[in-house]
């Protein structure tokens, strides 16, 4: 991934963006791409409400009425980013809602994550440091960290969801060593999650 997908959406961390990327690789068909495309879409899932979709993208009704009628097609970059990020969080709820729900019951997710790692353990434990980690999560967690995630959680609460996750997996192998172990992570560098 480069650099530019890894910056966190305004609003939201890294975790909560790497979740939506997670939904939109599950796409099974691509989300409209022109500005008309995606303001026609959106005005469908507003019922046909300009002033609605005009308040969800933070422009005018006349703006709107443009870009439906094909008058504008080049938005300003922010209304660019409000178009796309609207359109693809409102694309294939159904597959999202499928995808999510086999990661919940069954599936699990796989978690790449590049952040610092701290320990607290009974006993020893090596000192924390930043750690390249790909490992699956189970299915509990999945179910845990969606719900949060509906719930409107924040970044902050949703780091000990995740470390306690790949502790599980990763650094306790499902509880068969290190009994004990705690990790958190801080400082995350990039995280990506693929159902």
């Amino acid at each position: 991934m480069s650099d530019h997908e890894q910056q966190p959406t305004p609003g939201r961390g890294k975790v909560l963006d790497a979740l939506a990327r997670a939904e939109r690789k599950v796409f099974t068909r691509p989300a409209p791409k022109s500005a008309k495309a995606q303001m026609k879409f959106l005005l469908t899932r507003a019922k046909g409400s300009t002033k609605a979709l005009a308040e969800r993208l933070g422009v005018s009704r006349r703006t709107v009425e443009r870009y439906r009628a094909g008058a504008l097609t080049t938005p300003q970059k922010r209304l660019k980013a409000a178009l796309v990020e609207e359109t693809e969080s409102e694309w294939q709820p159904q597959v999202r809602a499928q995808a999510r729900e086999q990661a919940a019951t069954s599936g699990g997710m796989m978690v790449h994550v590049v952040a610092y790692f701290g320990f607290t353990a009974t006993g020893s434990s090596d000192d924390g440091r930043e750690r390249h980690i790909t490992t699956a999560i189970s299915p509990t967690y999945v179910k845990q960290i969606l719900q949060l995630q509906e719930a409107g959680a924040t970044e902050e609460e949703l780091h000990p969801v995740v470390a306690e996750a790949v502790t599980e997996s990763y650094f306790t192998e499902w509880g068969t060593r290190v009994q004990g172990l705690r990790a958190d992570f801080t400082h995350v560098q990039s995280i990506d999650f693929e159902f």
